[in-house]
């Protein structure tokens, strides 16, 4: 009962919001994917960042969030926002013991967390879930984001009249596409932008987002190992076990290339996360439609809702 009181709401709509897109999602009641619509975006009309404003162009995405409410004939109603992974700072904390209540537990986050943002503690959104450790005492997994930052891409939703009742980064919410029955490495690029997580029997055991030095389309299997190491190194020492399996995101056709040094050091399968996902049944025959986008991030928070 007490998980189902505090259970993440499950609005009919979500909407995502990324440097490229717009995509605008409706289930209906009992979880189906009723329809998409997207509308891209210009080259930088949108600059994500956990400390600058974003909306470069305000104007563009706003029109953006408008043609796909316009194209479901969605008027108003509560929705799920997904921000793009830089907005969110996400940390995964270990303590001895870690208070209950939840206004004994924000502090005590904020106060560990305050260097490790760039951004004022007045300004600091907290969001929280605990975890069960590897060993004694609890894990915390921490979602921070400054308040400015968030309150743009609310405010654009609003003007379309949807509440944002949820907000979270895309991959945390691809993270539920992984089969991590296995210790799994996931690691999503979007334009210069580097996620890296990895997840164990439904616990979240590192991630990190970083910006790259050059886009996607430039960077070297080299370089991204390089970016890569530091997640996969901190699992091993804290964790005594090895990645058993690597998904990956955002490669494209440049997939193939980047295949076989990443086999040589995991020593262990590499495959797209789509393919990963449709190969374990998370991508059933109705949300098709999103993995042929490649929205992965509506395609996890469709598991979240399930």
């Amino acid at each position: 009962m007490a998980r189902w009181f505090n259970a993440m709401p499950h609005p009919p709509l979500a909407i995502e919001i990324s440097p490229e897109r717009v995509s605008l999602v409706r289930w209906s009641r009992g979880g189906a994917l009723e329809d998409l619509a997207v509308e891209a975006l210009g080259p930088g009309v949108l600059a994500p960042s956990a400390v600058a404003a974003n909306m470069v162009d305000l104007a563009a995405v706003k029109a953006g969030v408008e043609s796909v409410c316009k194209r479901l004939h969605v008027r108003e109603g509560d929705a799920a926002l997904l921000l793009p992974d830089p907005v969110i700072r996400v940390f995964v904390q270990h303590f001895e013991d870690f208070p209950r209540s939840s206004a004994e537990a924000l502090p005590l986050l904020r106060w560990r967390l305050r260097k490790s943002v760039p951004f004022d503690l007045e300004e600091m959104l907290v969001s929280y879930t605990r975890q069960a450790p590897r060993e004694n005492g609890v894990n915390v997994v921490a979602a921070l984001a400054r308040l400015p930052i968030v309150r743009e891409y609310e405010e654009v939703v609003r003007a379309a009249k949807l509440r944002p009742g949820v907000v979270l980064s895309s991959s945390i919410a691809a993270v539920a596409l992984l089969d991590d029955k296995r210790p799994t490495l996931m690691v999503r690029i979007a334009g210069n932008a580097l996620t890296t997580a990895i997840v164990r029997g439904g616990v979240l055991c590192g991630y990190r987002c970083t910006e790259l030095p050059v886009h996607s389309s430039q960077l070297a299997p080299r370089m991204l190992l390089d970016e890569i190491f530091p997640v996969a190194a901190y699992y091993q020492d804290t964790w005594q076990e090895q990645v058993q399996s690597v998904v990956v995101s955002g490669l494209g056709a440049r997939m193939p290339d980047f295949l076989p040094l990443l086999e040589e050091e995991f020593h262990c399968p590499v495959n797209s996360l789509l393919q990963s996902a449709i190969k374990s049944g998370r991508v059933p025959e109705p949300a098709q439609r999103l993995a042929d986008r490649e929205l992965e991030g509506l395609l996890g928070w469709m598991w979240y809702r399930a």
